[in-house]
């Protein structure tokens, strides 16, 4: 078997390629019309985030049997297509799930104890601790939307402040457990504290958080998002932290990343995001650790062996 390398990946990925008395050519270099140009001799294509597969490149790769996304979401895989040509997809949700539960941890605890802020000030020779006084995390009632690798992975870490978590999935069913009570996204809506989403980018999820889902909640809560930008609307965020009705949100991912090529509604949200002391943003780096790199070419490589 022969697989194209289209992407930067972590060099621990070829020694696990050759155990496994694999082929690979490595070109991160590669962009679409090269892919186009060679995918027809590869019988795999391992990717990561800039290559968009769809009809057109799967009706050039005629020996393709799967394609391999070194990640979590699957948004740039037309997986209808793949279907058809009978072409297996792997994901490795599995291999950044830790790193995105701690991330999001993290981001949620900097804005509760205003960390940043605070920092700033001292760093410029400021002592301000009265206003700088946090919210404990400690008995919120934090709603999961999406309970898959991270979603789940996250509760689990939540339960060590005595959190009590609310877990909503619309593609699972009897997925309570020790972390989390399955409920209805109304539950939520209705309880929490704290809503964190931790899902894919669909046409069903895309812009969920919008001007009505952030109306319905029955009470001000703060928003976190690392699953997909365009799941949540700047917009609303920016209208929702105005009227109060949004306490706070950490953002690891916006509905558009090039932030140097934003229109000018996008420009005007960003710049009230980064302006706010009650918003924590990061660029796009929740699953991005150095032990996050390697386990999810851990991950990729035992589902394609076993699958094979």
């Amino acid at each position: 078997m022969k697989i194209l390398i289209a992407d930067s990946m972590h060099p621990s990925l070829f020694d696990m390629l050759i155990n496994q008395g694999w082929e690979y050519d490595y070109h991160p270099e590669f962009r679409r019309e090269d892919i186009l140009t060679h995918i027809s001799g590869y019988e795999g294509l391992m990717i990561r985030s800039k290559t968009n597969v769809d009809e057109e490149m799967l009706s050039a790769a005629t020996k393709l049997r799967f394609i391999a996304r070194a990640g979590a979401g699957l948004d740039l895989i037309d997986l209808e297509a793949a279907a058809k040509h009978h072409i297996e997809v792997f994901h490795a949700g599995k291999g950044n799930r830790d790193a995105v539960a701690e991330h999001a941890l993290g981001m949620l605890l900097a804005l509760f104890n205003n960390i940043l802020r605070a920092d700033r000030q001292v760093r410029s020779g400021t002592w301000d601790r009265e206003g700088n006084r946090g919210v404990e995390l400690m008995k919120k009632t934090v709603g999961i939307i999406g309970y898959g690798n991270n979603g789940s992975a996250t509760a689990q870490r939540l339960s060590g402040f005595g959190c009590r978590v609310l877990a909503y999935d619309k593609y699972r069913d009897n997925y309570g457990d020790a972390y989390a009570v399955e409920s209805s996204l109304e539950d939520i809506m209705q309880q929490a504290d704290v809503v964190s989403l931790h899902i894919p980018l669909t046409e069903l999820t895309r812009y969920l958080v919008d001007d009505d889902f952030v109306n319905n909640f029955s009470k001000p809560f703060y928003l976190l998002n690392l699953s997909r930008g365009e799941t949540v609307s700047l917009d609303a965020v920016v209208k929702g932290l105005k009227s109060g009705k949004i306490l706070g949100a950490c953002l690891d991912v916006l509905e558009n990343e090039k932030i140097n090529k934003l229109t000018s509604a996008q420009q005007e949200a960003f710049d009230y995001l980064r302006a706010s002391d009650n918003v924590v943003l990061t660029p796009h780096i929740a699953g991005w650790t150095h032990e996050s790199y390697v386990r999810i070419n851990e991950v990729l490589v035992e589902q394609i062996r076993d699958w094979l």
